[in-house]
């Protein structure tokens, strides 16, 4: 979950690059062209196949997933940009939410006991992203407020649909690829529906190429964290995307250090310090202030 974190925060910096020459609808596209593309090639080689028993999960999470990229979007046109990323991180929240108020529905497969601490955790990280990013919101900026809550709250359906598909059985290489797939017919909607397609340059190619890359290495190494590990601590963890892209202001854009930040990125930390010691099974049997689970 760590290295997916950096590896989305870096790919944010070429989706700044690309953003110049292409639209939005255009760069979601071409990332789930070089997904899918990269995602055949690896399941060959490895003489997989991409064949799959349970379509429908893989729609739901392409479906949820391209919501909350397309709802995303939308509210960083229409709010201060620390904003809109403060909403859209609320993922883990919502999930916290979601795990706690029995959701079967979604289907996550994970039955059993959601840890207090955990919980706590979450929490604490979602702290430290509004202590760094210090959000604002106008009156009349609502209806993005809106679109960016909803946008947090389908990534959050998405994850746990990823854990969903890997209690299926389902390979990681498998799950990358379907969400390519239906990213990239998210992109193609979008890019038809608004400003249409834009020739190409050398720059923009290389932007949109890094942007692909980027993001399927990181969603198979966040395929992987949700598949195997605990969704609550992965959710923790994830708040290091905010370092991340905090630690790159700094370093190439010379953006101010300032105590609030500091103060945010130790919650961050601190969060993820926590979920991860209590990822270890003896952690959480000691402790016995937890929440009732769901059925899968």
């Amino acid at each position: 979950m760590v290295g997916a974190t950096l590896l989305f925060a870096t790919m944010t910096l070429c989706v700044k690059l690309a953003s110049t020459d292409y639209s939005t609808g255009e760069i979601v596209f071409y990332r789930g062209v070089v997904g899918a593309l990269m995602m055949a090639l690896l399941t060959r080689k490895q003489g997989g196949t991409l064949y799959t028993n349970v379509p429908a999960l893989h729609f739901r999470r392409s479906l949820t997933g391209v919501s909350s990229l397309a709802l995303w979007f939308y509210a960083i046109a229409q709010l201060p940009l620390a904003t809109a990323v403060t909403l859209n991180y609320m993922s883990p929240i919502w999930m916290a939410l979601l795990l706690l108020g029995g959701s079967f529905l979604l289907g996550t497969g994970r039955a059993g006991r959601v840890s207090a601490w955990l919980v706590a955790a979450v929490f604490t990280g979602f702290a430290g992203v509004v202590c760094v990013l210090q959000p604002a919101m106008a009156r009349d900026q609502l209806l993005g407020g809106l679109m960016g809550l909803l946008s947090g709250l389908f990534a959050a359906m998405a994850y746990m649909q990823v854990s969903a598909l890997g209690g299926a059985g389902e390979p990681d290489g498998r799950v990358v690829f379907y969400f390519s797939i239906g990213s990239a017919a998210g992109g193609a909607l979008m890019a038809m529906l608004a400003d249409g397609w834009h020739a190409h340059t050398a720059q923009g190619l290389w932007a949109l190429l890094a942007v692909g890359v980027l993001a399927t290495l990181a969603q198979l190494l966040l395929t992987r964290a949700y598949r195997t590990g605990n969704m609550l601590v992965n959710a923790s963890l994830q708040y290091l995307g905010i370092v991340w892209a905090f630690l790159y202001g700094v370093l190439l854009f010379d953006d101010p250090v300032t105590v609030l930040s500091v103060l945010g990125m130790s919650l961050i930390a601190l969060a993820g310090i926590t979920a991860a010691r209590l990822r270890q099974p003896h952690a959480i049997r000691k402790n016995e202030n937890t929440f009732p689970g769901f059925p899968g």
